[in-house]
């Protein structure tokens, strides 16, 4: 297993560009099994989790063919079923969580699908229902092997329904979503997650040929066609790193430059660092961040103590709040962190507080962080990143600290960060891959 190695301290300077966005990728590569025809993706980031998909595509038989430095095209013309039902098939699935979102796009194109229980980040208990409640609603019919752990599904034709979504969950719609657009008939799903990874699938869905309205609202309305096409699409910027690198120029008192954001797709990201008290300008699509000795939390206009909470789009997304309760540990003032989807996100914070931090964890969903203002600087340490945005975070945490920190499990990173110490090192860190 691979370890960082991180020199704390070292102020970055200069220009860095965001990968395409991860949890985006692995919509649209899922979305390419609806067509027989060919479809090519732009901006592709390299890292764990999307070349996983990518080599799981292949061993199903789609041909996949790298075509630039971050542009692969997907041909899903004659895709080995008898695979999908094989044990290999099954235990690749339940190692890569994205892997859920298969499910829908074979069983609106070839009338069955089979799934294992899908692994990813340990963040707490990530249920499934809206995924299969959605899926049984256009008429599939799901039955549990209890002997071989494993979910079949099996439908002749979908048939397009109304259903209201019990959570918004972004994977859950987009299961739906490519499941109804070869359903016979009009599907409605209200409740509908609306983030760009949505919108962004959805509009790449209409270029194949299918009918979908409502894009960007929780209302979407999906009118079944016979079959899609071929297309091309473009990955947008990776919007949870793009706010990683705020926080990164904020914690370590450094002037940089985030290059091409997309910003009309970061939604409320930018102004949930500024009620940090962090300082950043849009410049065209960039934002730069200038360097700053000391950034104060505000308070409500009450003067009661801020609360910084997740919720969905166009709310904070949760994937940047690990990110956003390290940085407020060098920030004047407190703040009260409360990650309300996923019950395991925060237990990471005894590495910080290991560090010198100031946190008290309330309960597995809130944590109140009172911040140091520069005044005292977290200690090096020996850390283990749980999972991916905590894995970063501990990463962010370790530049800004006095002295050298290890973390190991940084498979973890991998999976949602392309070649990060490189990129880094570019600027001015100090990380050694061991």
């Amino acid at each position: 297993m691979a370890s960082f190695v991180i020199e704390g301290g070292h102020r970055l300077s200069g220009e860095i560009h965001p990968q395409g966005a991860k949890n985006e990728v692995l919509q649209i590569i899922c979305a390419t099994l609806l067509t027989a025809e060919k479809v090519t993706v732009n901006n592709i980031p390299d890292i764990l989790d999307v070349n996983n998909l990518i080599q799981l595509m292949r061993e199903m038989g789609v041909t996949v063919a790298k075509e630039g430095i971050d542009t692969y095209s997907f041909k899903a013309e004659n895709v080995d079923l008898a695979y999908l039902e094989s044990d290999e098939f099954l235990k690749k699935c339940s190692s890569l969580r994205g892997s859920v979102m298969l499910i829908g796009p074979m069983v609106a194109r070839f009338g069955k699908a089979l799934i294992s229980k899908p692994g990813g980040d340990k963040i707490g208990r990530r249920r499934l229902d809206t995924h299969f409640v959605g899926i049984q609603n256009l008429g599939a019919d799901f039955r549990y092997d209890e002997l071989r752990g494993i979910y079949e599904i099996t439908a002749d034709r979908l048939q397009g329904s109304y259903m209201l979504l019990d959570e918004a969950s972004v994977t859950g719609t987009a299961n739906i979503l490519m499941a109804a657009v070869l359903a016979k008939g009009t599907t409605t799903i209200y409740n509908a997650a609306c983030e760009p990874y949505l919108q962004q699938l959805c509009r790449m869905l209409n270029r194949m040929g299918a009918k979908i309205s409502g894009i960007a609202s929780n209302l979407l309305t999906i009118e079944g066609v016979e079959e899609l096409h071929g297309t091309q699409h473009t990955v947008l910027p990776d919007m949870i790193e793009v706010g990683s690198f705020i926080g990164m120029a904020a914690m370590t008192k450094s002037e940089i430059t985030i290059k091409n954001v997309s910003y009309e797709n970061l939604g409320i990201i930018p102004e949930s660092f500024r009620r940090l008290g962090i300082k950043l300008e849009q410049r065209g699509d960039d934002i730069y961040v200038p360097a700053q000795e000391t950034y104060e939390i505000e308070s409500f206009i009450d003067g009661s103590i801020m609360t910084i909470a997740d919720a969905p789009w166009p709310g904070l997304t949760p994937d940047l709040l690990s990110v956003m309760l390290v940085v407020a540990t060098q920030a004047k003032g407190s703040v009260l962190i409360h990650q309300k989807m996923f019950e395991s996100r925060l237990f990471f914070v005894d590495k910080l507080i290991d560090m010198g931090a100031q946190i008290i964890l309330c309960d597995p969903h809130r944590a109140v962080v009172i911040g140091h203002n520069h005044g005292f600087k977290l200690r090096g340490a020996r850390l283990t990143s749980p999972d991916i945005r905590a894995g970063i975070a501990l990463l962010i945490a370790a530049m800004s600290a006095e002295g050298t920190s290890t973390i190991s499990n940084i498979e973890q990173i991998d999976r949602g960060y392309q070649n990060i110490e490189g990129r880094l090192n570019a600027i001015g860190a100090r990380i050694t891959r061991i």
